[in-house]
């Protein structure tokens, strides 16, 4: 056999081979994560459900959900051991490294309007009906403006645009054609 023709085989083997050793390794940190439990610390389930670790055995782990609320899970079941700072901040909202000095958000927008209430409004581009009628004014003045003076004999008065375009075919109705 020709060499050329196993290349392809071993480059497959190759990478089949550093695949499995990758997940290997995250298999290793899951399991060694899940063996670092202590009861107290906080936990994310692979459901998305957040405890407290209260107990833990071979291979199951007493969880406290809530007061009163102990649930038992498999070791398997726990996606992720989290720090108390991540813990306490994603269940009680509790930030450690927040700003005194910082600005707060409230919890409704009434605190906010009340102080924008002696401030002029903000206009959005949309213009009164009498800004409107000014315009459309100022518009007809200007296309008056640029009338063509008639011819000597001539008494009609033409408006420029109206001579710099040719006169257009009538549209064709529903039923109309050109066919005969």
């Amino acid at each position: 056999m020709n060499v050329y023709t196993l290349l392809p085989f071993i480059v497959l083997i190759a990478v089949m081979f550093l695949m499995t050793r990758s997940a290997k390794k995250k298999q290793q940190q899951a399991a060694n994560m899940r063996n670092e439990m202590q009861p107290g610390s906080g936990v994310r389930t692979i459901g998305g459900m957040y405890a407290t670790v209260k107990e833990v055995t071979e291979d199951t782990v007493l969880l406290d959900a809530g007061p009163g609320v102990e649930l038992i899970f498999a070791k398997n079941a726990i996606g992720a051991v989290l720090s108390d700072d991540e813990y306490n901040r994603i269940i009680h909202g509790i930030e450690h490294d927040l700003k005194s000095d910082s600005e707060i958000v409230p919890d409704d927008a009434s605190s906010l309007t009340a102080a924008d209430a002696e401030h002029k409004a903000v206009d959005f581009g949309k213009k009164d009906a009498a800004e409107e009628t000014a315009v459309a004014e100022d518009k007809t003045l200007a296309d008056k403006a640029e009338t063509v003076e008639p011819a000597a004999g001539d008494d009609t008065v033409v408006n420029k645009a109206d001579a710099a375009e040719p006169a257009e075919a009538p549209k064709k109705t529903d039923g109309d054609t050109d066919a005969k």
